[in-house]
């Protein structure tokens, strides 16, 4: 029998807790084992609670989601996170992207997503598309994108020619079978590719990827 998802609930509004406790707690395979009011109360939460999953609010008056996501994505086997805001194209939340975050909820998704957003987020998959990536980066500024971009490309040079066609693929928002069919290679050596590429730069994710590939066009 397949153990269920922990979940680490992290939000300042204790309303939201509740709620998200409820609709959680109501579905087979998933085990709230814990809450967070703050992002400073988050490693001591993760080390008592150990979860799989951690719903992270970006807004939060102490220490917010993003530094928050950042000191546990710096973990040796961190939990996955999903940020929890209530705007579409927040900058925090694109900034958590960055640091590793697997994906964000509006605070308005149906339950019945944000079931299924927990339980593909437990099983390693990104929850966001690197179509809605661009999007959310389409509305807004980067006041720092000439260091980033140059970042960026120095760090995907350290790609051989076909892993920087396979990333830029994603970073299109291409799917493995739309890679494959532009590339001429089957789904099973994009996985490898993209695996592989993840591997080399230290990524975590390929929402990662395709935010590295759009810092650098």
């Amino acid at each position: 029998m397949t153990r269920p998802v922990r979940v680490l609930v992290v939000d300042d509004d204790a309303l939201v807790r509740a709620g998200l406790r409820m609709i959680l707690g109501r579905a087979p395979g998933i085990d709230v084992v814990g809450e967070a009011a703050d992002g400073a109360e988050v490693p001591a939460a993760v080390d008592a609670c150990a979860p799989d999953v951690v719903l992270m609010d970006i807004r939060m008056p102490r220490v917010d989601g993003l530094a928050a996501t950042e000191r546990l994505r710096a973990r040796p086997a961190p939990p996955e996170i999903i940020v929890l805001t209530t705007f579409d194209a927040d900058e925090y939340v694109l900034r958590a992207l960055r640091a590793g975050a697997s994906g964000f909820l509006l605070k308005d998704t149906p339950p019945a997503e944000i079931l299924r957003a927990v339980t593909r987020v437990a099983a390693g998959e990104p929850i966001l598309s690197p179509s809605v990536t661009r999007r959310l980066i389409a509305h807004l500024d980067d006041p720092g994108g000439g260091a980033r971009r140059h970042h960026a490309r120095a760090v995907l040079d350290r790609l051989s020619p076909r892993e920087r066609e396979v990333a830029d693929a994603v970073g299109r928002g291409s799917s493995n079978a739309e890679i494959g069919a532009e590339l001429f290679m089957g789904v099973a050596t994009v996985k490898m590719h993209v695996s592989r590429i993840l591997t080399k730069l230290d990524l975590n994710n390929r929402t990662q990827l395709a935010i590295l590939v759009h810092d650098a066009a």
